[in-house]
């Protein structure tokens, strides 16, 4: 793949303008977490029926990216006829249909309509999973892919971290109706967002970007299946998306229950946003160990100026006491150790925070009051790295079928859809805490599939840190 624009490695400004479309992205999709027990509440809806909400956002994800797939199949990468810029655009102005649509939705008080806004959204950010992602592994040297996307992770954690907070606020204080949940609270927010989206793309479409175009001839049909790392990240992601989704979407669930904390929803999203925050410093911790251009030393130095940097920002976001907060620290000490245990390696650290995520998630389910709580918010700093790593381990080599092979595994987020309704159905069984076995399972496949990598797949290791498009 080479770009036909630019050369070098002069892609600061690409990248920042990439990130502000990734805070908005990340924004938008945590607001799902807000709009469950809003939802649930205002239709009297049962666990699984407000998953839903879930189902119909990351479906339009499987939906898009299948479209994409035939599409790439029968006539060649749509991508790679058009540009990854105008792709962008397409789905940012998709997207802010989506929040427009909130509005008659919101205004005739139907739940249906409420999802169909959801699949309009979804599928815009389909267009920008498949794009962005893939655009951002591309705009500069293989090996420090997976730096680079941790990077811009990181700002869409910051919109996940941002979203419970500011768009709890918005939703089940500023715009209820005397304190009581209105159909109407997601008019303005929505509208709001929208605008924001469109200014976005009016921002992509001033800015020069470079494209890329693949350099050996074009291929029809389904070549990105031969690479057999391909196919088990495509599971891996779909796994990943699942878990973190459905974790997320059952926390103010979870905090509610009297077994827990017995919190209600306006404590309950300040936790909610640590959980996000976590995600938010380990993409940036990852983003530095796994660049291979600094040294040791200013690696450790960097990570431990920005952990304390970004735990204050999140202190400072929440409306919580530092008592409060202070377990986290435990979980960022943690973490460090675990980039540590990592070495840099993309798949050893991937398989090591699955498996610290499958313990704290057995110790969520089998223990009551503070402790579950602090273990399940602990979950979130170790997805931090899960969808670059998977992403990038996933397409490293596959050149030509690079855009190909980013659908399929945009096509996996549909694990975001599918994992939290099967979870939905086991609460009304079993009770929001056991039901969160499921996800254990998803983290057990994404520990096998870093194993994997890391001792049978050297090669990736070998393409992602020399090898090029």
């Amino acid at each position: 793949m080479t770009s036909t624009t630019q050369k070098g490695n002069n892609y600061i400004v690409p990248l920042a303008t990439l990130t502000m479309l990734f805070f908005m992205w990340g924004f938008i999709t945590c607001m799902n977490d807000i709009l469950i027990p809003y939802l649930k509440q205002l239709f009297s809806l049962t666990f699984f029926e407000s998953m839903l909400v879930q189902f119909c956002f990351f479906g339009a994800y499987f939906i898009g990216s299948l479209t994409y797939f035939l599409i790439s199949y029968h006539y060649g990468d749509p991508i790679n006829k058009v540009g990854y810029k105008k792709a962008m655009l397409a789905g940012i102005v998709l997207s802010a249909l989506g929040c427009v649509l909130f509005w008659p939705a919101a205004s005739t008080s139907v739940y249906g309509l409420f999802l169909a806004a959801l699949f309009v959204l979804g599928l815009g950010f389909t267009i920008l999973q498949i794009t962005a992602n893939a655009y951002v592994s591309l705009l500069g040297p293989e090996d420090g892919a997976s730096s680079r996307l941790n990077m811009t992770q990181a700002f869409n954690s910051l919109g996940t971290t941002i979203a419970p907070v500011l768009g709890g606020h918005l939703i089940f204080e500023f715009f209820a109706d005397n304190g009581v949940i209105s159909p109407q609270a997601t008019r303005i927010p929505y509208l709001i967002f929208a605008v924001i989206l469109l200014l976005v793309a009016l921002i992509i479409y001033a800015v020069k970007l470079p494209s890329f175009e693949a350099t050996e001839e074009e291929e029809k049909g389904l070549g990105a299946l031969k690479f057999l790392h391909l196919r088990l990240g495509v599971l891996g992601i779909f796994c990943y998306v699942g878990a973190e989704v459905a974790i997320g979407s059952f926390i103010i669930s979870f905090l509610e229950h009297e077994d827990i904390m017995g919190l209600p929803e306006s404590i309950s999203k300040n936790y909610l946003s640590l959980y996000w925050g976590g995600a938010m410093i380990g993409r940036f911790l990852g983003a530095i160990y796994l660049n291979h251009t600094l040294a040791a030393a200013k690696k450790w130095i960097y990570m431990l100026a920005v952990s304390v940097l970004v735990f204050l920002l999140i202190f400072s976001l929440v409306d919580l006491s530092f008592n409060q907060v202070s377990f986290f620290i435990a979980f960022i000490v943690l973490n460090l150790l675990g980039f540590l245990i990592g070495k840099g390696a993309p798949a050893r650290t991937l398989a090591i925070f699955a498996g610290i995520n499958v313990v704290l998630l057995l110790l969520s389910i089998f223990n009551s009051g503070a402790f579950a709580m602090y273990t399940i918010l602990g979950i979130g700093i170790f997805n931090s790295i899960m969808f670059s790593n998977i992403y990038t381990l996933s397409i490293a080599g596959l050149g030509k079928y690079t855009s190909q092979g980013s659908s399929l595994l945009v096509m996996s987020i549909l694990g975001g859809a599918i994992v939290p309704v099967i979870q939905g159905a086991l609460a009304d069984q079993i009770g929001v805490q056991y039901s969160m076995i499921l996800p254990v399972v998803c983290y057990l496949y994404i520990l096998v599939f870093g194993l994997y990598c890391a001792k049978r797949f050297t090669n990736i290791e070998h393409v992602q840190v020399r090898g090029g498009h």
